[in-house]
C-alpha cells in the first residue's frame, strides 16, 4: 500500500492574460478572423504562466535543438522548486527519497532533469530514477502508479515530478484551426507529489486503470519536427472520450464495490471545455463536480501532464476528498488513451 503525502507546484514568473495573448500576438500569427478569435477566446483559459512569452520573445521559428537547450535552462529551477515544496509538505528530506520519477513530453536532455534536479536538491547518489517521456497529458497517472508500486515494493518514499514547458513549442504562423486551439489552451507548470509506503495520513493509492483506442490514434498526436513539437487535435476527440469514459470508470470502481455516487472528488484533466463537459455528461456528475478542473484551466491553462496534479492539489486544499472518502483522477492524451486512478483519503 502507498499514499500521497505531499503535493506542490511551481509556475514561471511570466503571467499573460488570454485577451492580451490574442491581441498582442496570436491574432496576427494565426491569420485573425472571427472564427479563430472565437476559438481562442472560448478555450476556457483566462490567463497562463509561460516560460517563453510570445509578446516578448517569438520562438516559433526556432530549431528543436535551440528549444531543448532553453528547456533545460527554464525547467531546472521550476522542478527544483516544486519538488522541494512537495518534500516539505510531506515532512521529508531529499535524501529520504528512494525513487525520483520525472514525466515530461515538452523537453529532453541527457543528463536529464531527473539527474540535475536530484543533484541540486541533494538526493542520495543511489536514488533510483525513472523518466516518462512523450506520453502527453495523461502521463501523471501511469507515473503515479509506478512510483506507488516502488514505494509499496521497496518500502521507501518516492517522488514524481511532472514538468511541462509547452510555450517552447509555438509553431510557425498558420491559419490551421487545430493549431489555433492548441495555441489557445496550453500553459507551463511543474507539479510534484511525494508517495510514501504503508498506511497512514494521506491519499491512499487504491488502483490504476487504463484504456486505449488505437483506432483513433490520429485524433491527437504530438510530433517532433525540426521546429519544435507540433500538436494535432481532431474535433472528434470528445466523441471518442465519450464512448470510453463511463465504461472505464465503472470498471475501475466496480473492482472495489463502488459506484460514481460514492466518489467525493473528481480530479479531471481539463483538456478543454468540451472535454470537461463530455466527462460530466457521460458520468452524470453533479453540476459543480468539475469546478476545480475548470478553475485550473482558467487560471493556468492546460499544462499537459502537470495539470491533473494541479487539480488534485486544488481539491486537497478545499478539503476534498473528506476523510475516508474516495477521489478519482482522470487524464487523457494521445492514443487515444484514458488513464484513471482511484484514491482514498486517510
Amino acid at each position: 500500500m502507498s499514499r500521497v503525502t505531499g503535493i506542490a507546484s511551481a509556475v514561471p514568473d511570466q503571467r499573460v492574460g488570454q485577451a492580451e495573448m490574442w491581441n498582442g500576438f496570436y491574432a496576427q500569427h494565426c491569420g485573425g478572423g472571427p472564427l479563430h478569435e472565437r476559438l481562442f477566446r472560448g478555450a476556457g483559459v483566462q490567463q497562463r504562466h509561460l516560460a517563453v512569452n510570445p509578446l516578448v520573445e517569438d520562438v516559433s521559428q526556432w530549431s528543436t535543438g535551440r528549444r531543448m537547450r532553453r528547456y533545460v535552462t527554464e525547467a531546472l529551477p521550476l522542478g527544483k522548486e516544486a519538488v522541494a515544496a512537495a518534500l516539505a509538505d510531506a515532512g521529508l528530506a531529499a535524501d529520504d527519497v528512494g525513487m525520483f520519477a520525472v514525466a515530461s513530453c515538452t523537453g529532453y536532455a541527457t543528463p536529464g532533469i531527473d539527474i540535475r534536479t536530484a543533484a541540486a536538491l541533494g538526493m542520495a547518489a543511489d536514488v533510483q530514477r525513472l523518466v516518462v517521456g512523450h506520453m502527453g497529458c495523461y502521463a501523471a497517472v501511469p507515473a503515479l502508479g509506478a512510483v506507488g508500486d516502488y514505494a509499496t515494493a521497496r518500502g521507501r518514499p518516492a517522488v514524481l515530478l511532472c514538468l511541462e514547458l509547452t510555450s517552447l513549442h509555438a509553431q510557425p504562423p498558420t491559419d490551421d484551426t487545430g493549431q489555433v486551439v492548441a495555441h489557445a489552451l496550453f500553459g507551463d507548470a511543474a507539479a510534484a507529489v511525494v508517495v510514501e509506503p504503508g498506511r497512514g495520513a494521506g491519499l491512499e493509492l487504491v488502483d490504476v486503470a487504463a484504456v486505449t483506442d488505437p483506432g483513433t490514434a490520429d485524433h491527437m498526436t504530438w510530433d517532433i519536427t525540426d521546429l519544435g513539437f507540433r500538436m494535432e487535435l481532431s474535433a472528434g476527440v470528445p466523441a471518442v472520450l465519450g464512448r470510453h469514459v463511463a465504461p472505464a470508470v465503472t470498471r475501475l470502481l466496480s473492482r472495489h464495490g463502488l459506484q460514481t455516487s460514492d466518489v467525493d472528488a473528481w480530479a479531471v484533466h481539463p483538456g478543454g471545455p468540451r472535454i470537461l463537459d463530455t466527462v460530466a455528461e457521460h458520468l452524470d456528475l453533479p453540476s459543480d463536480a468539475l469546478d476545480a478542473s475548470r478553475r485550473v484551466l482558467a487560471e493556468r491553462g492546460n499544462c499537459s501532464s502537470a495539470t491533473v496534479l494541479l487539480v488534485l492539489d486544488a481539491l486537497r486544499s478545499a478539503g476534498r476528498p473528506g476523510a475516508g472518502a474516495y477521489a478519482v483522477v482522470l487524464a487523457f492524451g494521445p492514443g487515444l488513451t484514458l488513464y484513471a486512478a482511484l484514491l482514498r483519503a486517510r
